[in-house]
């Protein structure tokens, strides 16, 4: 229950910080600036809190109002916990001296970008809302030649594998298993027409990526994986 209740609190942060954001049209990984202009520098610094949400509400980008159960911040939170989960292997994979990494780099940009289009209801957004955070197909197909090239350098899959394989392979694969419940959690929202096809698609080429690197990884590595056994 405490892991839980950790959980939902992080949820909520993670969604009052993208919502933030999307309102002041800065998003993440793509216009935040750590210099500017001193008109910029000037401008009053929001606080990380903003009470808003203290009677168990909380705002899309459109503006509208949900209970925080709602399934679009729970899709949010988890897709955040997938980022987080992501960049911890990435730490892992960069002691290594890996090569990837700007993938990861890259692929926590669009995990952005894969909120910003959740945030925004159909049901509610206007056409500039709409324009503004729409999701297209090229990170998808992006996905799908990175596990291409990765794969042929494999070989093949016979038997299932457990997670392991050196610390880089193991966090690579709870990334993956968190990115199979960011799917779960999106399909719903998606199937109701509130967010775009190409968001569920691109959580379901990423969890195949995430798997295929941390094969990879292991064998980079030189590290063996385990094989699921039969005990006896």
């Amino acid at each position: 229950m405490a892991s839980l209740a950790l959980r939902r609190a992080a949820h909520r942060h993670c969604v009052l910080q993208l919502i933030t954001c999307l309102r002041s049209q800065q998003l993440l990984c793509g216009n935040l600036r750590s210099f500017g202009t001193k008109s910029e520098r000037d401008q009053t610094i929001p606080k990380i809190y903003t009470k808003t949400g203290d009677k168990g509400f909380s705002s899309t980008f459109t503006g509208e109002r949900r209970p925080k159960e709602d399934g679009v911040f729970e899709a949010l939170g988890t897709t955040d916990e997938l980022s987080s989960a992501i960049g911890l292997a990435r730490e892992f994979c960069l002691e290594k001296g890996h090569a990837f990494t700007h993938q990861l780099d890259k692929i926590q940009c669009v995990l952005q970008d894969v909120g910003s289009n959740m945030a925004t209801p159909r049901s509610s957004a206007r056409e500039s809302h709409i324009k503004k955070t729409q999701f297209s197909s090229e990170p998808v197909a992006e996905l799908e030649s990175w596990i291409d090239a990765y794969t042929d350098e494999l070989p093949p899959l016979t038997h299932f594998i457990l997670p392991s394989g050196g610390k880089s392979s193991a966090a690579l694969h709870v990334a993956r298993a968190v990115c199979r419940r960011a799917e779960r959690c999106v399909a719903p929202i998606v199937r109701s027409g509130e967010a775009d096809p190409d968001v569920s698609k691109y959580l379901n080429r990423l969890s195949d990526y995430l798997f295929t690197l941390a094969r990879y990884t292991a064998m980079k590595e030189g590290n063996m994986e385990r094989i699921y056994r039969r005990p006896e």
